[in-house]
């Protein structure tokens, strides 16, 4: 049997891998400002608590970028997809037995450590699977699915929670992941150059564009972590990732907390606005993934098509949040309005974050490409870890010193990533 497309479904499925994981990830910032009181906590510790639970979350996520990236170097993608995603849909349903901050923090560990495979694996398997001018779009998919996550997650967990409440909520979530590992272990059997159902064409494209004739996996060095650092290249990504993923994490982890306190929105409403900041999200992701690869279609280096439209995305954000900033305080009685700059900032990330996140297949080839991932997305998970315990004192009165934090970030990122940046080479 042969599938025309092979590639396209191996991305979709990790595509819904990530909307699964942030079904996961974000059902406690979205129940959070309605079950903080079973645990017992005052209504003044409420953000602190999140910022703890998060940050137990953070620690594992950071750990787990960089072990797991290794894990799919070593194993596989095939595999290691696998251990990632049983592991998190196990850990969340543990949440349901929760019963103190501490117990709720442990499990948070757990599915930080295992939900962070889902990115390097990912990227991994984008370098297996499509060639250097397909790579942008292909993670614009896989990003999207961050996105599409968001947007089910508001609507179906708060459906869930007003249903079967917070308990019945995590265990049911759960199911999902466990449920995807079937199609995934039936439809990625291997990789390209031996899957028995991949086509002779598609096979030849995917093999002959990433330069199989000159270069095989075999005779790609494969660098220490030590040396990797040694190259510029690994340093763009590291330092671009620790100043920009917290700008999106800030909110996925506080936009429900910063509705209910700014609008006074039960969750109900949060469910029914919530969503759409992650629609436009997804939109930025694809439309941003199909900006590059367009342009290196029409010839232009691959490197200097994703710092482009990295470079579109940030101007997007910035001008966005320099907005919210400014109109703040006349937006109280106008949350349509700062849901809408919210989501022009969304997209804007989005719009760039798969292009960075594909610099590693760009500059790296082989067993490198998991390891320089991973190290990107620890780094990143520290500057989230800094931003989230920042939050809770910077919003005590008002959100507009959240939302200088987050336009501030947005040109450091840039400006890292443009110097570390400065000399464009291919490490592998």
């Amino acid at each position: 049997m042969k599938i025309k497309g092979l590639c396209w479904w191996i991305i979709t499925l990790i595509g819904i891998a990530t909307v699964i994981n942030y079904i996961d990830r974000s059902a406690i910032n979205i129940m959070w400002p309605y079950i903080y009181k079973d645990f017992g906590i005052a209504d003044a510790d409420n953000k602190n608590a999140l910022a703890l639970i998060t940050t137990f979350f953070m620690i594992a996520y950071a750990i787990g970028q960089t072990v797991t990236g290794k894990m799919m170097d070593a194993i596989g993608t095939k595999l290691g997809m696998v251990v990632s995603i049983a592991g998190w849909s196990i850990s969340i349903a543990l949440h349901a037995i929760a019963k103190t901050i501490s117990s709720f923090s442990i499990f948070r560990f757990f599915l930080g450590l295992s939900e962070a495979g889902n990115w390097p694996g990912a990227t991994k398997s984008n370098a297996e699977w499509f060639p250097p001018k397909e790579r942008a779009i292909a993670q614009g998919i896989f990003g999207a699915g961050a996105s599409l996550g968001s947007v089910v997650s508001a609507p179906v967990i708060a459906m869930l929670y007003l249903s079967i409440g917070w308990q019945g909520t995590f265990a049911g979530i759960a199911v999902l992941g466990l449920l995807w590992i079937v199609p995934w272990l039936i439809m990625n059997k291997t990789t390209p150059d031996k899957h028995p159902w991949i086509t002779k064409e598609e096979q030849d494209y995917i093999l002959d564009s990433k330069n199989e004739k000159t270069k095989t996996a075999t005779e790609t060095k494969v660098y220490s972590w030590r040396q990797l650092l040694n190259f510029k290249a690994t340093w763009s990504i590291i330092s671009s990732r620790f100043f920009i993923d917290p700008v999106w994490w800030l909110f996925v982890t506080w936009l429900p907390t910063f509705l209910k306190e700014q609008f006074h929105f039960d969750i109900k409403q949060v469910g029914a606005f919530a969503w759409f900041p992650y629609l436009m999200a997804a939109i930025g992701g694809i439309i941003g993934g199909y900006y590059s690869s367009r342009m290196i279609k029409k010839g232009v280096d691959a490197v200097a098509a994703r710092k482009k439209a990295i470079t579109i995305g940030s101007v997007i954000m910035l001008a966005s949040l320099v907005a919210i900033v400014l109109m703040l305080n006349q937006l109280k009685d106008q949350p349509a309005v700062a849901i809408g700059l919210i989501s022009i900032t969304l997209f804007g990330f989005q719009f760039l974050i798969g292009n960075i996140q594909t610099l590693p297949s760009d500059y790296f080839n082989g067993k490198n490409v998991g390891v320089v991932a991973g190290m990107g997305g620890t780094a990143a998970v520290i500057g989230v870890l800094i931003t989230t315990w920042m939050v809770p004192v910077i919003t005590k009165t008002s959100y507009n010193s959240f939302f200088i934090l987050a336009a501030l970030l947005v040109p450091l990122a840039w400006l890292s990533l443009k110097y570390f940046g400065k000399k464009d080479f291919n490490a592998s």
